[in-house]
């Protein structure tokens, strides 16, 4: 679909055209902690009922209500206290008329029981106050023994949590497409799935080139600077849901770089690199891997694999690569090394081929029409521009932060938001409204 060296590509038509070349990741089997983070492929229904008993919200004393029903301090219900409780009990105990069992939280009612008095509102039973009530006693083999004075009367249910009231059994527990975080972890567990389909994390590589580039900690020779892509790159990657992997910084030698890439391919589904894709003598990565093959589109892939190198209509971000290498076709993209250029890049084309790759099922971040502040005095014609900015909630309006230089990067640490402005605008006035991509989801 290449379409010559001099074409211009628009933002829109260069991700269409990565995303049309990717589908997800093939599901796996995985246990419960090990599938974190994770996209579900299939529904998830509750096998039975959860809980799967009556069980006590208290720690107290299981009760009829009919034997409490006129239990006041001054006059209260005396009843018989037949035995233990205990959460996990198997063999209960039932409760008839003047009795009790004492029960802890968590604990089945027992047989005969309708709801369950808490021990604050009790004497605490033959032997001490409330604090005492739920010590073990070694007076009788099932536990607790003698009597119990109540002094508030209960309704029926009350302080207990009815069999399927969290879930009943056939409901849907959770969808196709979902991220499995922390609870949904806890769900899986608790109606006793051990393991379950998703579409796993994928591994992303993310390498830096650049001679010129120092590792943080290390002191700067003349001429160099501290290599800040790979960080942010890594840290987007792994915020976006992927298994990322920092390799760090190549130098500008050809064949280093593709030893390096293909040493790689064995654990990534994705490399992204910046730097070298520009026009300069020294642009490595184009150098490297333009070599590997033609266009992506509609011609045949090689043996090697590909990569092209586009110049797109936008501003910050304009050289872009893109392409599918190795024996398993892993994409590769190739950002530009300035460190504003490169992290849009990510934001507009690497984050949503991984969530993609993972299956989810929104892959692009929130847009909102914000009334912007300040007024953008200029913006290259024909070019779409990102301006980092701090978006307010609370009024809807946008605020730009710093300028429009693609090395400003404590202006990018500061912001939580693009503002988009089209390519063909050359200004935004004051108080007009314009497309804002949050970034601090």
């Amino acid at each position: 679909m290449s379409q010559g060296a001099d074409r211009v590509w628009s933002v829109t038509e260069h991700l269409n055209s990565v995303l049309g070349r990717l589908a997800p990741l093939e599901r796996i089997e995985l246990q419960l902690l090990d599938a974190q983070g994770c996209v579900l492929v299939e529904d998830v229904t509750v096998p039975v009922a959860l809980p799967p008993f009556e069980n006590s919200s208290m720690d107290g004393y299981a009760v009829r209500t009919a034997d409490v029903a006129a239990a006041t301090r001054e006059h209260p219900a005396v009843l018989d206290v037949i035995g233990d409780v205990a959460a996990g009990a198997g063999e209960l105990p039932t409760v008839g008329p003047g009795q009790s069992a004492r029960i802890m939280t968590g604990a089945p009612l027992p047989p005969g029981a309708e709801a369950v008095v808490p021990v604050e509102w009790t004497d605490g039973g033959t032997g001490g106050g409330p604090a005492a009530a739920m010590a073990p006693r070694a007076s009788d083999p099932r536990g607790a023994s003698g009597e119990v004075r109540v002094h508030r009367p209960a309704q029926s249910g009350q302080f207990v949590r009815a069999r399927g009231s969290d879930a009943a059994a056939g409901e849907l527990a959770l969808a196709a497409g979902t991220v499995l975080g922390p609870p949904q972890i806890g769900l899986l567990a608790a109606i006793g799935r051990g393991t379950v389909a998703v579409r796993p994390r994928p591994r992303v590589v993310v390498l830096s080139t650049g001679s010129e580039l120092v590792q943080p900690g290390e002191e700067l020779r003349p001429g160099s600077i501290y290599d800040s892509n790979s960080f942010a790159l890594t840290a987007a990657a792994r915020a976006a849901g992927a298994i990322a992997y920092r390799v760090g910084a190549v130098t500008d030698e050809v064949e280093t770089l593709r030893a390096t890439i293909e040493d790689q391919l064995i654990r990534a589904d994705m490399i992204v690199t910046s730097g070298g894709v520009s026009v300069g003598a020294y642009d490595v990565v184009k150098e490297a891997l333009s070599t590997l093959g033609g266009s992506f589109g509609d011609q045949a892939e090689d043996s090697a694999g590909f990569v092209e190198f586009r110049r797109l209509a936008m501003q910050p971000g304009k050289p872009q690569g893109f392409g599918r290498i190795g024996p398993d076709r892993v994409p590769l993209f190739a950002l530009p090394g300035n460190p504003v250029s490169a992290y849009v890049s990510f934001e507009l084309f690497v984050r949503p081929a991984i969530r993609t790759l993972m299956g989810a099922a929104t892959v692009h971040r929130e847009v909102v029409r914000a009334v912007c502040v300040v007024g953008i005095e200029e913006s290259p014609s024909g070019k779409r521009q990102y301006l980092r900015g701090h978006y307010d909630r609370m009024t809807g309006t946008v605020t730009p932060v710093g300028g429009s230089g693609s090395h400003l990067v404590k202006a990018l640490a500061h912001a939580d938001a693009l503002i988009v402005v089209p390519e063909a605008d050359t200004s935004v006035a004051a108080g007009a409204e314009v497309d804002v991509i949050l970034l601090d989801q």
